[in-house]
């Protein structure tokens, strides 16, 4: 009976951790009516780095080349055309094409938020560098995928966004994410469109419950075992099975694809019905796939028939 009894408490503890909010289903309805373009409509060609060479990574032209008013239409077939991730003619592609679009923002040495996704610098400028240690004039010289696009700031992204497709900010919690959190939501409360934010970060979700209580927010989660991020193996163990949940009530669940049946996962979406978000689909087969149990879908690397 003892044994009972602490099993059942175990699992009332356990699913209280767990627990997300289910109260605002109806807010998240918006985001899954559109595919989510991941990082907007892109295409990186073959100009992401692969070697030591800056080629002309190091342009220091200052000048931002992409005219915000400027038509970027492309046919479903264009496959041709170099449009890097996070970058405004990413985001002006997604949005003629009727895609939601999800985007990652970090802050410079300078407190600047910019739309970026890696902590390095070298897989899409070249430079062997942390974005967080830059200052936003040090990124102004930097290009992406070996075009004339540069690192566009969070503002400039919202601009040509501008409210007509739904949009998933990610708040990246390389270098002060505390920082970056609060920057971002600054930018985001005079945003006129319908976004919600999310993070891998719990602490990130918790500032947003404490200080952004009306902002929607999602918990992104996988497998980190099979990441390539080095953790000890408990933080792996809490952050799989989404055990943080308690500090922030996220509003939906975003979740690698992959492993859609993991235990608390699994539980989150057929005990407590919470929205959910897949990521990041890549071809129609998983896209077939993911939409018998996901909510959202978070897309690249093809175009969604």
């Amino acid at each position: 009976m003892l044994i009972a009894i602490i099993i059942i408490l175990l699992i009332i503890v356990y699913l209280f951790l767990i627990a997300p909010n289910t109260g605002r289903q109806e807010e998240m309805t918006l985001f899954s009516k559109v595919y989510i373009a991941h990082r907007g409509l892109f295409n990186n060609g073959d100009g992401e780095w692969v070697d030591d060479s800056l080629g002309g990574a190091n342009n220091t032209d200052k000048k931002n080349t992409v005219d915000a008013n400027k038509t970027i239409s492309l046919e479903k077939t264009d496959t041709e055309a170099v449009i890097p991730e996070n970058s405004l003619p990413a985001f002006i592609r997604a949005v003629e094409m009727g895609y939601g679009i999800e985007l990652d923002t970090q802050t410079t040495a300078d407190g600047r938020v910019v739309v970026f996704h890696d902590e390095s610098l070298y897989r899409m400028c070249g430079v062997d560098k942390k974005l967080y240690e830059c200052t936003y004039e040090e990124l102004m010289k930097y290009r992406l995928a070996k075009t004339e696009y540069r690192i566009p700031l969070l503002s400039e992204a919202l601009e040509v966004i501008d409210g007509k497709v739904p949009l998933i900010v990610e708040v990246k919690s390389e270098g002060n994410w505390q920082r970056t959190t609060r920057m971002t939501a600054e930018h985001l409360d005079a945003y006129k469109g319908k976004f919600c934010m999310e993070s891998f970060h719990p602490l990130v979700l918790s500032w947003l419950k404490k200080n952004r209580p009306d902002v929607l927010r999602g918990q992104l989660s996988t497998n980190f075992f099979r990441s390539t991020l080095k953790r000890a193996w408990y933080e792996n163990i809490i952050l799989i099975n989404l055990m943080l949940n308690f500090l922030s009530r996220p509003d939906f669940i975003a979740y690698n694809y992959r492993y859609k049946n993991q235990p608390s996962f699994f539980l989150c979406r057929k005990l407590f019905h919470v929205v959910t978000a897949a990521w990041t689909i890549r071809n129609e087969q998983a896209l077939i796939k993911a939409k018998k149990v996901f909510d959202v879908i978070i897309f690249d690397s093809f175009i969604p028939d």
